[in-house]
């Protein structure tokens, strides 16, 4: 396997500058279904020590925070969920050591235009950035190396995911800034029984979700050092192609009575990849977490998860795939 040829010059010493970058999965409060306390260390307590110890932790954010814009549910809809927590919960994340979240998904406009711009505001006044705005990339500099974020979805009011080529550009011009980019993307079809990768495009709710292996390796291709993915709110695989890793979902990782649980449903991970200002991967580990009560995190010392990304990974990229190796180190499963 060969990296992708690099697309600017590189300054002599990026190689030596090493950024770590952790990823959990989708999260998601509401106020309708009632909201975790936050005192004594909040909803996110058990797994904080995890979250901190990285340069940037990432994750996925499922809907707005604020208040304010009109619910996509009507009045007497049945099925519609819309998910809004205050503002207030913008420092949880903060708090726990999250530095960008992802705003490409399907609840991110559960309350309309007024709705994202609250959510916005509210993440930027406890210092967390975004990603998955159309055209938006998220620049920042850690530890010397220039790091650009993307969020990609299948939904309008977000970078598109099934737009592959327009997909492709964007991660070409954020490339151009950045000496690593990192490509998140919510995208698959959701459930207990879709822990498996297709080859193909996926629906769900009648929805065209994309093709989600065409994106992510159109990503690399055009220049993406890491693809993270979220979305069918189970664990999928990890894959490595050209040398870079894609993780396509780490299941869902907070929740409070918003999402099912049971079973895969309950099962998340923590993924934390070492790369060099290059974009080389240095390692990666992966931390399994089980999500309880009505859907908060705590580390798994069982290793469930572990398992499970193990065994999917195997059965959907063969020798292009990682597996975990004794209970967190995430390694391939073929030395070439």
């Amino acid at each position: 396997l060969q990296a992708p040829a690099p697309r600017h010059e590189r300054a002599p010493d990026l190689r030596r500058r090493l950024v770590t970058i952790t990823w959990v999965g989708d999260m998601s409060l509401s106020a309708d279904l009632g909201l975790p306390p936050l005192d004594d260390g909040g909803p996110l307590k058990a797994v904080r020590r995890q979250l901190v110890d990285s340069d940037l932790t990432l994750g996925n954010l499922e809907g707005t925070l604020g208040s304010g814009g009109g619910s996509k549910c009507g009045r007497d809809s049945e099925d519609c969920f819309a998910f809004q927590a205050p503002a207030r919960y913008a420092s949880m994340y903060a708090d726990a050591g999250f530095d960008v979240l992802n705003v490409a998904n399907n609840h991110a406009a559960d309350y309309g235009p007024r709705g994202a711009a609250k959510t916005l505001a509210a993440l930027y006044r406890t210092g967390i950035g975004h990603a998955g705005s159309p055209g938006h990339v998220e620049l920042l500099t850690v530890r010397g190396v220039r790091v650009a974020l993307l969020g990609f979805a299948p939904y309008p009011w977000a970078a598109s995911l099934r737009d592959v080529p327009a997909a492709a550009d964007l991660v070409r011009r954020a490339d151009r800034e950045a000496d690593v980019v990192v490509a998140m993307m919510h995208a698959g079809a959701e459930g207990a029984d879709q822990v498996s990768t297709p080859s193909g495009r996926e629906s769900a709710f009648g929805e065209d979700r994309g093709n989600t292996r065409r994106f992510a390796h159109a990503a690399v291709d055009a220049g993406a050092d890491l693809v993270i993915g979220s979305g069918p709110h189970v664990v999928r695989g990890v894959e490595r192609y050209r040398d870079r890793l894609i993780a396509y979902s780490l299941g869902n990782f907070l929740g409070f009575n918003t999402f099912g649980r049971g079973g895969v449903l309950s099962l998340s991970g923590i993924l934390r990849v070492r790369l060099d200002g290059t974009g080389a991967t240095r390692g990666a580990r992966w931390t399994s977490v089980r999500l309880v009560g009505a859907g908060t995190p705590e580390v798994d010392p069982s290793h469930e998860s572990a398992k499970l990304v193990t065994q999917v990974s195997r059965e959907d990229f063969g020798p292009r795939a990682m597996r975990v190796e004794d209970g967190t180190r995430l390694v391939p499963v073929s030395g070439g």
